[in-house]
């Protein structure tokens, strides 16, 4: 290595060491100890030394993320071990991840990957000091300006997550041309969030990061790191506030939505009991956000109307992780990993309306409504059983069960569509996708856009006119559908695009996507 190469390395050592200093986590280092792992005691004592020589500096002591992404079971869960693998060995383009196959043996570079995929032998916190610290400010928005700089409808525009390079690609709605595509943070997860007015959209990593982006103006405005392990954000219909959910450590973050402040930290228990955060939801005509909490027995109501944080408990009788709410958000429907079925929960006294008859793991977070008739339909997908379930509720009670290809994860519909898509996401039949007549409650064409690889997450236009369904591959495409012929009108190439987020759609909370 010549001098510069070695200035080089040791300035952005030291830059990697300083940064992660500023945003580490507060760790308390215990003796490791290895349970059911691939390694021997020994073969995980000298990767724990390998990892603190070759990886904390970006990655952090704790494994908790610094200037590169968390390395914790919970966070790679959508990265499989054989592909960490490929990427400790041969870096990754695009990013400051460096190739580790000239330094390392291939032993090695396999315990570092059985290594990551173990639970962290310290305690993990991330607190108010934590929180503070890693905000940033971005751009400010009294020198931005307030109108497009590019023509196309502001709203009807989507945001594409292209999940395979970490970016997200800006794009117009009705020329289905990208207007910008730009870097985000690792593994977004949980969907973008839009303002009211549809001007700033925020993202949530599943290693704590939320940022700001300003759609307008093409740049982001600003950043802070709320968790360890965060799930997603909502934000307030009126757009002050923006509220993540985190299952470590255990909490529920309040932030200014100006300019992604600290506000309030919550810590989630009950009676000492932590407990995840599975999600947090608004819910517009309450002027509240609710949560979806995976380990205790409760929902948390927190309006923000008048006192922000205030926190209002209903007790359920099972642990209730995946919600789905009627267009009013009157009315409360969760499910159980305890048990099979649902619960229809009434807001506004808190109490159980109704029980329902809900087969498998129904995924109601991606469930929709519709109007068939004089009934109002729920439909939801099933991530265990080769169904999608179709509920009356005025009488939660069950109209039909449609028997599918295979499992499924998303589904979706537009107002002014007479059909309802759904996708066939787990096992072999991954690359179909069905089409659902509205009216007769009956799968009427199944399409498969590319044989082999997985087709999911639909979207439609703000008019309802075209479908986007994403090829979920990182040589995938979004292919554009007429959604009356069910004709393949575009197809644009992209990496991985794991969902697309319509401006209009979203901040007007439409019935056939997910809010």
């Amino acid at each position: 290595m010549n001098n510069s190469n070695l200035l080089t390395s040791r300035l952005r050592f030291v830059a990697c060491t300083l940064i992660f200093l500023a945003h580490s986590s507060n760790a308390i280092a215990e003796k490791p100890a290895v349970k059911d792992s691939k390694q021997s005691i020994a073969d995980f004592n000298a990767t724990d030394t390998l990892y603190k020589a070759q990886c904390a500096t970006c990655h952090g002591v704790d494994r908790a993320g610094s200037i590169g992404p968390a390395l914790l079971p919970g966070n790679l869960s959508r990265l499989k071990a054989k592909a960490a693998f490929s990427v400790i060995k041969n870096g990754r383009a695009a990013s400051q991840m460096p190739a580790f196959a000239s330094k390392l043996s291939d032993s090695e570079i396999q315990n570092l990957t059985d290594y990551i995929y173990q639970p962290s032998k310290l305690k993990l916190t991330w607190e108010e000091a934590n929180i503070r610290n890693s905000h940033k400010l971005l751009a400010e928005n009294k020198k931005l300006s307030t109108k497009p700089q590019f023509k196309a409808d502001p709203m009807n525009l989507f945001i594409v997550v292209e999940s395979g390079d970490h970016h997200a690609t800006l794009l117009d709605g009705d020329s289905f041309e990208s207007i910008t595509r730009f870097k985000t943070h690792f593994a977004l997860h949980g969907g973008p969030k839009y303002s009211p007015d549809g001007r700033f959209v925020y993202f949530a990593s599943r290693d704590g990061w939320v940022t700001k982006y300003d759609i307008y103006n093409l740049t982001d405005v600003a950043e802070v790191r709320v968790g360890i392990n965060t799930r997603n954000i909502a934000v307030s219909h009126d757009g002050r506030f923006v509220a993540a959910a985190n299952y470590l450590p255990n909490s529920i973050v309040l932030l200014d939505a100006k300019d992604l402040s600290f506000i309030k930290k919550l810590e989630v228990s009950k009676e000492g009991e932590p407990s995840r955060v599975s999600a947090i939801y608004t819910a517009p005509q309450r002027n509240s956000f609710i949560a979806a909490l995976k380990d205790v027995k409760e929902v948390w109501e927190l309006p923000y109307e008048k006192n922000i944080g205030a926190i209002r408990k209903l007790p359920v009788e099972t642990l209730l992780d995946d919600f789905f709410f009627d267009q009013d958000y009157r009315y409360l429907i969760g499910s159980s990993r305890e048990k099979k079925g649902g619960v229809v929960i009434d807001m506004d006294s808190g109490k159980v309306e109704a029980e329902i008859d809900l087969p498998g793991m129904p995924h109601l977070g991606s469930g929709i409504i519709w109007k068939a008739g004089e009934r109002t339909v729920l439909a939801t997908p099933n991530l265990s059983e080769s169904a999608v379930t179709l509920i009356d509720t005025k009488t939660w009670l069950p109209i039909k069960k449609l028997e599918t290809k295979g499992p499924g994860f998303f589904m979706r519909s537009h107002e002014n569509s007479d059909y309802a898509w759904t996708d066939v996401f787990f096992g072999p039949n991954k690359d179909l996708v069905h089409i659902i007549d509205k009216k007769s409650l009956a799968i009427i064409k199944t399409l498969r856009p590319e044989p082999g690889k997985t087709a999911a997450h639909v979207e439609f236009t703000k008019d309802g006119r075209y479908a986007l369904l994403s090829i979920w591959e990182n040589e995938g495409a979004v292919i554009v559908y007429d959604a009356k012929t069910f004709e393949e009108v575009k197809r644009l190439p992209m990496n991985k695009p794991s969902g697309k987020y319509n401006v209009f759609n979203k901040i007007h909370y439409s019935s056939g996507t997910s809010h």
